[in-house]
């Protein structure tokens, strides 16, 4: 018996029309209509009208697919693959232990829930001395980062646990960057966050990925006035300025401040985080290129328009 697609009406939020998860995740319409009909890997949810709507869930799905693919999976497997995934996480492996990443995440949101340094420190310390810090970051602290935002916004967490956390893994980001590698030679990125945005930890995360990739990112941090940013791209050598936000933006920003950047800067400008993806289409009409939620693809996005120096 075939499950029938929920049906929703359109006052439905954070909700997405294919054409902007084509645009946030550089999967075209035609192939996630394919991933959905042939494969059975991506189920988007269907307006009355038959035109599909895929949630924030659905898009960091098909950041996972692709990434499964560029690894060399072939996309048959794809789905099979995804299923034991799960099926690890939720019920345990064959020796009935839980998983790994699973593991560490559930440790340190109870070290959260108990504003517990010591043990946070003591499972992060555990997953990077086996791990990549790549690796750590893709698989435990974005997650991490989404379930405490899920737990804040059901009323399951509270804000003081979002801010303890946060107060923690800027400390060790920002550690990160102070020692990150001097030897990068590409062009100089300006980053900051939107006016009123305090959540710097996205901010962080691009910036240590561009310049990993080798870019110089010269960082401001949290709620920086736009009308200050395109004489210091100018005074710093910046090719391009990028800017972080999580919370919706709010109208004024869209129809008068964001826009006069972009004429004032005369460089490309770019947004990353979920703000680019709630506003999408209004990001677009301010002259800004929206790089979404997931880091890789905002990094590839930023390297189509300002490439590395060969």
């Amino acid at each position: 018996m075939v499950k029938a697609v929920p049906i929703i009406d359109d006052t439905s939020v954070g909700l997405f029309p294919i054409r902007t998860v084509a645009q946030l995740t550089g999967v075209n319409a035609i192939t996630l209509r394919a991933w959905e009909n042939r494969y059975g890997i991506i189920k988007p949810l269907r307006k009355a009208s038959g035109h599909r709507l895929y949630t924030q869930d659905h898009i960091d799905r098909v950041h996972r697919i692709v990434a499964l693919l560029d690894t060399g999976m072939r996309i048959s497997d794809v789905s099979a693959y995804l299923e034991q995934e799960a099926g690890r996480i939720e019920t345990g492996g064959k020796d009935g232990s839980v998983d790994h990443w699973r593991r560490l995440l559930d440790r340190m949101l109870a070290a959260i829930m108990r504003f517990d340094e010591e043990s946070l420190e003591s499972v992060y310390n555990e997953a990077l001395s086996s791990y990549p810090i790549k690796e750590v970051t893709r698989r435990l602290v974005t997650p991490l980062l989404v379930e405490i935002g899920r737990r804040w916004s059901t009323g399951e967490g509270t804000v003081a646990e979002e801010h303890f956390f946060g107060f923690y893994l800027r400390n060790k980001l920002g550690a990160r960057f102070h020692h990150r590698s001097r030897n990068a030679r590409g062009p100089r990125l300006l980053m900051a966050c939107l006016p009123g945005e305090r959540h710097e930890i996205g901010l962080l995360l691009l910036a240590l990925a561009t310049n990993e990739a080798g870019y110089r990112p010269v960082i401001l941090g949290a709620d920086m006035p736009l009308e200050d940013l395109a004489q210091a791209a100018e005074r710093t050598g910046s090719a391009a300025i990028v800017l972080s936000g999580l919370l919706e933006l709010p109208p004024h920003l869209l129809k008068k401040e964001l826009p006069a950047l972009v004429d004032a800067a005369e460089m490309p400008v770019f947004m990353g985080g979920r703000a680019s993806v709630r506003s999408l289409d209004a990001v677009r009409r301010c002259g800004i290129e929206p790089l979404g939620a997931d880091v890789d693809t905002g990094l590839a996005k930023l390297e189509q328009r300002v490439p590395l120096e060969a």
